[in-house]
């Protein structure tokens, strides 16, 4: 597969969060970014030009990420875009999660109808995680929906729920939220690997680490509630969001080193 006008939507996943880079923009790289210099650098190597847009922003539910983001989207006139949405909205107390994918569908069939290959993921499968299992039901359920509209539209699925490696909290940023560098470039292999464009992309070394003592985890959870759930959930009550005042982190198609 050759792309020259590659489009990514969504919130923190595709922005990069968890994979700092001061350098660029909004001081994240991320999977979105790793899978967009291969093709740059494919694209090159046969003397096309290739332009790259992320119009994501962290902390967005679904219905701001289509309001917000759709429309740029579509006039950017993309071969290729990528879109995940719906995480912020299953965390939250309440999700209607037939009215949020109704209007994704219709998302959906928006991006196809511009002629654009499409690409959208599943949720990831918190069954492996005491903090997020609960929720489990509500993952799997949007994961059914999101299922149903992608073989409607002709979308291609990169099945997050199925890549079990992920159940390894080294893949994850210290905020047990975000992928980490590690987590990113795993994706960024299955994102190429799914769409069926060669690269020389390798999985990341993680870290050696001896599993954690019971005191271990206690300090580590305790940590992690005080430095990270607490303030998501103050956000959440005041109504505040992590991308509060944030821009896309690259608004028009430009080239990506």
């Amino acid at each position: 597969m050759s792309f020259q006008r590659y489009v990514a939507i969504g919130d923190s996943f595709t922005e990069g969060v968890g994979d700092p880079d001061p350098a660029r923009p909004n001081g994240v790289r991320g999977w979105a970014d790793r899978v967009a210099e291969v093709l740059g650098h494919e694209a090159a190597s046969t003397g096309r030009s290739f332009g790259y847009a992320n119009l994501a922003i962290r902390g967005r539910k679904l219905p701001a990420i289509l309001d917000e983001q759709l429309d740029p989207a579509v006039a950017l006139e993309p071969d290729l875009v990528t879109i995940y949405a719906g995480a912020n909205d299953i965390l939250r107390p309440r999700v209607d999660l037939d009215g949020i994918v109704e209007r994704y569908d219709a998302a959906l069939g928006r991006l196809a109808a511009t002629g654009a290959r499409l690409v959208v993921f599943t949720a990831f499968d918190p069954g492996g995680s005491a903090i997020y299992r609960p929720l489990r039901g509500r993952f799997a359920l949007y994961n059914e929906l999101v299922r149903t509209a992608a073989r409607t539209h002709g979308a291609t699925v990169v099945d997050f729920w199925t890549m079990r490696e992920y159940r390894d909290w080294r893949y994850w940023d210290p905020d047990r939220m975000h992928l980490g560098p590690a987590g990113h470039q795993r994706m960024a292999i299955e994102v190429l690997d799914t769409l069926g464009v060669p690269h020389e992309l390798e999985p990341l070394p993680l870290p050696d680490r001896p599993p954690p003592t019971r005191a271990e985890q206690r300090r580590e959870n305790l940590t992690w509630v005080r430095g990270m759930a607490i303030p998501w959930v103050h956000r959440r009550l005041t109504g505040r969001s992590s991308g509060d005042g944030l821009d896309p982190k690259r608004a028009t198609l430009t080239p990506i080193d």
